[in-house]
């Protein structure tokens, strides 16, 4: 499938590619946590099968993007996400999305159904309770400064990050305005999915219990998997191997 009218030049702000590979069959694109950048999937195309060629989203305001306005809803990101996906989707591809990048690739993959008849062949999501369920707690982005950070320590954020005056007056702003995104968003029910979903969550993640992660069935009109790994919230980065392995064997045997 090749859809027209999306330039290059505008998506290539949007997906990086750490390693090219030309001989790929499948892509997979990967979407970060609140406050994240593109650079933490740099690492991953080692750990992918070799027809698999890996794409990471850099959101605006985030990494290389840091000088360009924030976005801070949901619906309004996963619009200019589909403009910026397009070229890249006239061959098979599937998500992987963790914290925030849960919901904005869940809600990218229900756009591009809606609109162009395409889905993922794969949604994998991780660190995020299923869209349908709730927010009760409440809301973080509104926090002071000293009450967000203590939020952020709870959930593993990393120590070197939350020692550093210098990087917390920079990514702070960030982090706070990813904050207001996800616990903004509003969830409408549409028919589930056709792809297989599988959804991650931490041993230690209490955030994010077990029964949260398995309410995420409901999305997907086939095959659906709950797989706990080791670590907290920030498991994609102690497990990674772990991790890459389990995803790895689903698209050996679904793409």
């Amino acid at each position: 499938m090749t859809f027209k009218g999306t330039e290059r030049s505008y998506t290539q702000r949007w997906f990086s590619c750490p390693k090219p590979n030309h001989e790929a069959r499948l892509s997979l694109f990967c979407f970060p946590y609140g406050g994240g950048g593109s650079a933490i999937y740099n690492a991953w195309p080692k750990g992918l099968p070799s027809f698999v060629e890996a794409y990471s989203a850099q959101l605006p305001g985030h990494g290389q993007r840091f000088s360009e306005s924030l976005v801070t809803n949901i619906p309004t990101l996963v619009e200019m996400l589909t403009r910026a996906i397009l070229p890249y989707v006239d061959r098979p591809y599937t998500f992987f999305g963790h914290s925030m990048g849960a919901i904005i690739c869940f809600e990218l993959a229900r756009n591009l159904r809606r609109r162009y008849g395409s889905e993922p062949a794969y949604l994998f999501v991780s660190g995020h309770r299923a869209p349908q369920i709730p927010k009760t707690t409440p809301l973080v982005h509104e926090l002071p400064d000293s009450e967000f950070i203590t939020e952020l320590k709870k959930i593993g954020t990393s120590k070197d990050l939350l020692d550093s005056a210098e990087l917390l007056a920079m990514l702070l702003p960030v982090i706070r305005a990813d904050y207001k995104m996800i616990e903004s968003y509003s969830y409408t029910e549409e028919p589930p999915l056709k792809c297989p979903i599988m959804a991650f969550g931490g041993v230690r993640d209490d955030g994010v219990p077990r029964v949260h992660l398995e309410a995420w069935k409901e999305q997907t009109a086939t095959d659906f998997g709950v797989r706990m790994i080791p670590g907290d919230h920030f498991f994609i980065h102690t497990e990674e191997a772990d991790l890459l392995r389990i995803i790895s064997t689903e698209l050996y045997m679904y793409c």
